[in-house]
């Protein structure tokens, strides 16, 4: 028994040392160069001397650096630091660690086996480690759908200044990551919010045209002040101006419904309609919440699923988080019919709407008008579609054929059907925003600020 795990262990030790070892390009060429030097030696009789030499000094030198990578069990040592989630659509930043143990400088070649969702097949990186170094580097990969990514190995493939052999060495395991919506996007707005710089980012402030209800104190009246706000029985024993202040009404509903259906399955920048509608819903609800109004979510299409109430508890945006992980289009016609009667059930309050779902054409908005109408009835809804890009360019290119003529006039006519939409439902009272994928998020926020400041909930 002690003899086959003994002849095991060698054996294992044998494969790994045979997958380690690499042969350059460089040793293949001389090789090349020198079968030359043979075969020309049966014409030339001295080359085959010369051709002996070169053979005898390329074998020491390859003896010498296999000897130099190899003398060290471990000569280079490596760790790859994943961030506990990825942020979907955003830039996120990989670092690896790595430090050479050998007494002389080695090239490196870093291969990290990335999740394939990337389809990145050719990633490498190339550097230079002096003796005894440690050294880190970053790299960022940008996500484009949510759910779990795998990665693989961290390979290293040393070789010294000859560059004869590499030796491979292999670091960390399988590791998976999930990929949330974007909260990078919600950790921007948060530090915008911060430092009172939300214009930098496009978020307007919104003049005042109406109040809200709730009174917050009496204080002591000041040049700009309302004067229809002065309260005269506090100025009377003061025997000074007091004005009543007043702020948002706070803890109103607010739900951020989104279209799950096949029109938000549209792709813009490798990214479909339904991601932006996530990303953008994520940030808005913990603006919400900073508001100190509640917030909820939930889906739709041929049914409603992952209803969260609106609340304002502290797990609040863990919940929505949650819920918005692993969501995907389903590929059906989106039910309004169904959509009206889950908020007809379930949300009894007078609330904020907020409807991300996309309409290409003014018979498809027409189709669903008596849900909408009878959906702003009760609540504030605002629906919210994208403006086609794609169409956009096209309408601005030149024309040379009269291909191009027709696909211009068509673009435009789609491009005149968004503008028709948008009056159509003016018509009736619902508000609307039409915007580009990459605007979504400001436009949403921008517009719950015009509604919170006109006091129109």
């Amino acid at each position: 028994m002690p003899n086959t795990q003994k002849s095991k262990s060698i054996k294992e030790k044998v494969i790994a040392f045979y997958i380690s070892l690499y042969l350059n390009n460089l040793l293949f060429y001389i090789l090349a160069g020198n079968t030359i030097f043979f075969v020309l030696a049966f014409i030339y009789p001295i080359l085959f001397i010369i051709a002996k030499i070169i053979l005898l000094i390329t074998l020491l030198v390859f003896i010498f650096d296999f000897l130099t990578l190899y003398y060290k069990k471990t000569g280079i040592s490596a760790n790859r630091k994943l961030p506990e989630k990825l942020s979907n659509g955003d830039d996120n930043f990989i670092e690896i660690n790595f430090k050479n143990h050998y007494p002389s400088s080695i090239h490196i070649t870093i291969l990290d086996e990335i999740p394939f969702q990337f389809q990145e097949r050719d990633f490498n990186i190339q550097k230079k480690i002096k003796p005894f170094t440690s050294r880190s580097i970053n790299y960022t990969l940008q996500p484009t759908k949510r759910g779990e990514y795998h990665f693989g190995q961290l390979h290293i493939y040393a070789k010294s200044t000859i560059g004869l052999i590499s030796r491979r060495f292999s670091f960390e395991g399988n590791k998976t990551v999930k990929t949330y919506p974007s909260f990078l996007q919600l950790k921007k707005y948060d530090f915008l919010s911060i430092n009172h710089k939300s214009h930098y980012s496009g978020i307007k402030k919104i003049r005042r045209i109406g109040q809200s209800f709730e009174f917050e104190q009496i204080k002591e009246y000041v040049q700009g002040d309302i004067i229809r706000d002065i309260n005269w029985k506090a100025t009377a024993k003061k025997n000074q101006l007091m004005t009543n202040q007043f702020q948002d009404e706070k803890s109103q509903q607010v739900y951020t419904i989104i279209d799950k259906g096949r029109v938000m399955k549209m792709p813009f920048n490798k990214m479909s309609l339904l991601d932006y509608a996530i990303n953008s819903s994520l940030v808005f609800s913990n603006i919400v919440l900073r508001r100190q109004d509640k917030a909820g979510i939930f889906y739709f299409s041929k049914k409603t699923t992952n209803f969260v109430v609106a609340e304002r508890r502290n797990s609040q945006m863990n919940l929505i988080l949650e819920s918005l992980y692993n969501v995907s289009t389903d590929f059906h016609e989106s039910d309004y019919s169904n959509l009206y009667a889950t908020i007809k059930r379930n949300i009894t309050q007078r609330s904020l709407l907020l409807l991300f779902t996309n309409f290409e054409s003014l018979d498809a908005v027409n189709r669903q008008m008596n849900y909408l109408r009878a959906i702003n009835k009760s609540h504030l809804l605002v629906v919210i579609f994208f403006q086609n890009t794609e169409l956009e360019k096209i309408s601005n290119q030149k024309t040379e054929t009269t291909e191009d003529i027709f696909d211009k006039t068509i673009a435009k006519k789609f491009m005149y059907d968004k503008k028709l939409i948008v009056g159509e439902l003016k018509k009736y009272g619902i508000h609307t925003i039409l915007t580009t994928p990459q605007d979504l998020t400001i436009n949403s926020i921008n517009k719950y600020l015009e509604i919170k400041a006109k006091g129109l909930l």
